[in-house]
């Protein structure tokens, strides 16, 4: 029963695998534990630790256990997912959330009660759909709890649960007066202090959010004065520091470090950014803050460009990066401000853009700052510094700091898990396998040394190939702009009505706004067309034309009631708007079919040749004697039978490990036996470089030889290729939008002419052009000369061969290729009078390259899976074209170039 609803709970959260696996773990211990406050705890104890051993003590004075989770894994979550078990699998219906913090409270409220909160714990629990938690919190529970609830009928409340949500210090300080806190005093209506009240209760769990901030004795005597039925710990630090050492948990039931997160993809990859030849010795203190702060900036400003391109050539959300600069102390915090507000300090760029975080703030300004750093998030923050004194506390839970200047710290301080942990969380919620979306950069130039040393450590945050030089990159630093290149056939209106929305005169903006929507409504219904096989050439088909002005009709009048819409002008309107339209889509479309080629399952696998990487493969010899306990006699003494030589020994030894190997789907011994007992003659010849007895071998082999197997597996996974025996297609319709690209384009560098000569050519891909006559975009950028003069060739072609040629965006195909489903982003397309060409321009030496090939395939089938379905609907016919760069000359016919290279 649990179980089910265990796994319901992981589906309609969609929770990741160490999320899941601590909601198991809780399944499995509540079936165990008897859920009253009044319970033997070393009896309860010792069913935990017969469980998980590493839980020795619950610390507290009633049942309590910890799950420590890694900075952006998802803590929140779980304590949504932890709440919906117990309560649809154990009726408990209170709840207490403790937060350590201002920040955390209020992120904890927010995450628990607002639906419209994409944070949202709740989402998809039905249970909770119709009748959400009550939320309780420190601010309002004298209306909420002390509220007449006696006096409305049980029935109300029947399926209703209550989470109290508390800062500690609400509960635990006392006040200047010498008073209880109030929440402690009487209570005229409940007769009792609300806190009496919450230790009344049969059913309460209380749930810890960074938990080990509760380890202080008031802040102890007070959870366990509440007298819960259970508690639940969560944290990404399961220990407390104490006489200059670290003290663990010691009721730790699961951990899911850091590292596994990184390890795993739940976060960003952190980078260190250093200056390989920089001497601090030449610098003081303050020139060394400079350097920092200006090399951090330069990085910053690449990123926020960086991350703007791919937003919009993916189609999501622009994510707004900032900086958190990490200061010593307060004086320090405030000097560095001062420099980066400086008009000689990039022109005066960040004045008002920085804010100061420290201790010593109070009242307004205090607060003022913790709502910027809570909406840091929001476009509308214009704040792209952040200036604090150490590190910033945990909960502050923005997924957009994307660089940390750590100044004046120790190699160890830049590197501590609190500190890199505030900016390890995605942006989009998972990895996109973009270097620049994905990756957190600390800058430290002074602790170049120290930064290798620490990276060296096998449980380092930092991994070696993750430092990175940025002489280069930095010293030719050149802010950057983001320049769209627009679709010649679809207007982005939500642009157009900003621009409307700044118009003062009131009618003009009443007018052009509704006819923006008119616009937009066409646009959008004639893209919608496609899902009912309707095709560009069919948009002035009678039936066709009025399908689409009644849709028309529909949305502009529901959506606006102005005069402008009125039943005598809407019509001709619609009309003018769907001329306008048609004409455009079908002068600059080319009918690209929404189709989605993906691998299929079925794969043939090859195993590439390697060697094995022994660094963590130390096992130590296991005892293999044998207790025999006689069963008449139990008080006999054991006797003990040595077992050190193993019966049914192999000959070769290898062939112990081999046979463990072939237990593993992907392994076919009779294509890869010289590989497998090469990989496992170095294990062996690994385990003799420091076992001097042959026994003792043996002995390794035998006792742990499925350990063996596994981590010679795990290897064999990372040098494996599956080559799709096919793909698969789905999803169809005749034609798509043509989407728009974003680039990256020097500060203040010109637009070119395609037909100008770059020199050097290698400085071609940082340029934008312009002019294009049938091209689908106003502007592109290429990757190579022979990318260009391709483009130049389409051009001039004056037979008629190319009528419409196009540079695709990422957004405009679904294809995958290879191992891992790479996307893959063809170079051109170019319609003629009878077929479309997908076009892609490589390397002479690299065409017939693995890589290039499987390319090709997948296009391929792409290219064969739309002609058979365009030919069902009257489209053109789609080839695939692979050319090698230097057959490109402007020169030759781009008919036979095109002809001569068809795949």
């Amino acid at each position: 029963m649990s179980d089910r609803i265990a796994n319901q709970i992981r589906q309609r959260l969609s929770l990741r695998a160490p999320q899941e696996e601590a909601l198991n773990i809780l399944s499995g211990l509540v079936k165990e534990l008897d859920l009253k406050s009044d319970v033997d705890l070393a009896q309860e104890l010792k069913k935990v630790n017969a469980l998980y051993p590493t839980c020795t003590d619950f610390e507290r004075d009633f049942v309590s256990i910890c799950f420590a989770l890694a900075t952006g894994v998802g803590k929140t979550r779980l304590m949504g997912a932890f709440i919906s078990y117990l309560y649809i699998s154990k009726g408990v219906r209170n709840f207490f959330v403790l937060a350590p913090n201002m920040t955390i409270y209020k992120k904890l409220i927010d995450d628990l009660s607002n639906p419209s909160n994409p944070k949202y714990v709740f989402k998809g629990i039905a249970e909770f759909a119709v009748t959400p938690p009550r939320i309780i919190t420190g601010d309002n529970y004298n209306q909420k709890v002390l509220a007449p609830r006696k006096q409305i009928t049980a029935n109300y409340f029947e399926n209703e649960i209550d989470i109290h949500i508390f800062n500690i210090q609400k509960i635990s300080a006392d006040t200047r007066s010498g008073k209880d806190p109030r929440v402690k005093r009487l209570s005229e209506y409940l007769g009792e202090s609300y806190f009496e009240y919450l230790s009344a209760l049969d059913d309460l769990v209380i749930l810890m959010d960074e938990s080990h901030h509760y380890r202080a004795d008031r802040s102890m005597t007070v959870i366990n004065e509440l007298k819960p039925i259970l508690g639940l710990e969560l944290t990404a630090t399961p220990q407390v520091e104490g006489a200059g050492r670290s003290i663990k948990f010691k009721n730790v039931v699961y951990e899911y470090s850091l590292r596994h997160a990184m390890d795993d993809g739940f976060v960003k990859e952190p980078f260190v950014a250093t200056r390989s030849n920089f001497d601090p010795r030449q610098y003081s203190e303050t020139e060394i803050d400079v350097v920092k702060l200006e090399d951090g900036l330069k990085i910053h400003e690449q990123t926020k460009a960086a991350l703007e391109v791919f937003a919009r050539n993916n189609g999501r959300n622009i994510i707004k990066p900032f900086v958190l600069v990490v200061t010593k102390d307060t004086n320090h915090a405030s000097e560095v401000r001062s420099v980066i507000e400086s008009n000689n300090f990039f022109n005066g760029y960040y004045k008002n853009r920085v804010i100061e975080i420290h201790s010593n703030q109070k009242g307004e300004e205090k607060d003022e700052n913790i709502e910027k750093l809570l909406s840091l998030e929001n476009p509308s923050n214009i704040i792209e510094i952040v200036v604090h004194v150490n590190m910033l506390k945990e909960g502050w839970d923005v997924n957009n700091l994307y660089t940390i200047i750590p100044l004046r710290a120790s190699a160890s301080a830049t590197l501590t898990e609190q500190t890199i942990g505030r900016g390890l969380r995605l942006p989009y919620g998972e990895r996109v396998h973009d270097e620049d979306v994905d990756r957190l950069t600390i800058v430290s130039h002074d602790k170049f040394q120290a930064i290798i040393e620490e990276a060296n450590r096998p449980d380092s945050l930092i991994r070696r190939g993750n430092i990175i030089s940025i002489d280069d990159t930095v010293d030719n630093y050149v802010r950057k702009d983001v320049v769209i290149s627009e679709s010649n056939a679809f207007e982005n209106y939500t642009n157009t009505q900003n621009k409307i929305d700044k118009i003062f005169d009131v009618k003009e903006r009443t007018e052009k706004s509704d006819q923006n929507l008119m616009n937009m409504a066409v646009q959008d219904v004639i893209l919608s067309m496609a899902n009912e096989r309707v095709r560009v050439g069919d948009l002035n088909n009678k039936n066709v034309r009025k399908m689409i002005t009644d849709r028309v009709k529909g949305i502009v009048i529901n959506e606006r009631q102005s005069e402008l819409f009125e039943n005598e002008n809407v019509n001709a309107m619609i009309e003018q708007a769907l001329d306008e339209k048609i004409e455009i889509i079908q002068k600059n479309v080319i009918e690209i079919p929404r189709l989605t080629v993906i691998p299929s399952n079925e794969a043939v696998v090859t195993l590439q040749d390697f060697n094995l990487d022994t660094t963590n493969l130390n096992l130590r010899p296991q005892t293999n004697d044998i207790y025999l306990q006689s069963l008449e006699d139990t008080n006999a003494e054991m006797k003990v039978i040595d077992n050190s030589l193993i019966n049914n020994k192999e000959d070769v030894i290898e062939n112990v490990i081999v046979s463990q190997l072939l237990d593993v789907d992907f392994i076919d011994y009779d294509v890869n036996a010289k590989l497998l007992y090469k990989l496992t003659g170095q294990a062996m010849h690994h385990f003799r470089s420091y076992l001097s007895d042959d026994n003792d071998v043996t002995n390794v082999v035998y006792t742990q030889k499925r350990r063996i197997s596994e981590f010679i597996s795990a290897q064999i996974s990372d040098h494996i290729t599956r080559h799709p025996v096919k793909y698969d297609l789905l999803h169809s319709a005749p034609f798509t939008e043509i989407y728009p690209h974003a680039y990256e384009q020097l500060s203040g560098e010109e637009t070119y002419h395609y037909t100008e000569t770059i020199t050097p050519t290698s400085s071609i891909p940082q340029k934008v052009f312009v002019g294009f006559k049938k091209a689908c975009h106003d502007k592109y950028k290429f990757d190579s000369k022979s990318e260009k003069d391709f483009a130049t060739m389409l051009e001039k072609d004056s037979t008629g061969f190319v009528e419409k040629w196009l540079r695709p965006s990422s957004r405009q195909f679904n294809i995958s290729w290879g191992k891992y489903g790479q996307k893959y982003e063809p170079d051109f397309i170019v319609e003629t009078p009878r077929t479309i060409f997908m076009v892609e321009i490589k390397k002479a030496q690299d065409v017939s390259s693995d890589e290039v090939q499987e390319k090709a395939k997948a296009a391929k089938i792409y290219c064969d899976q739309a002609s058979e379905y365009t030919s069902s609907i009257g489209g053109k016919k789609w080839q695939y074209v692979l050319i090698p760069h230097d057959q490109v000359e402007l020169s030759a016919s781009i008919r036979n170039l095109i002809d001569r290279n068809i795949i």
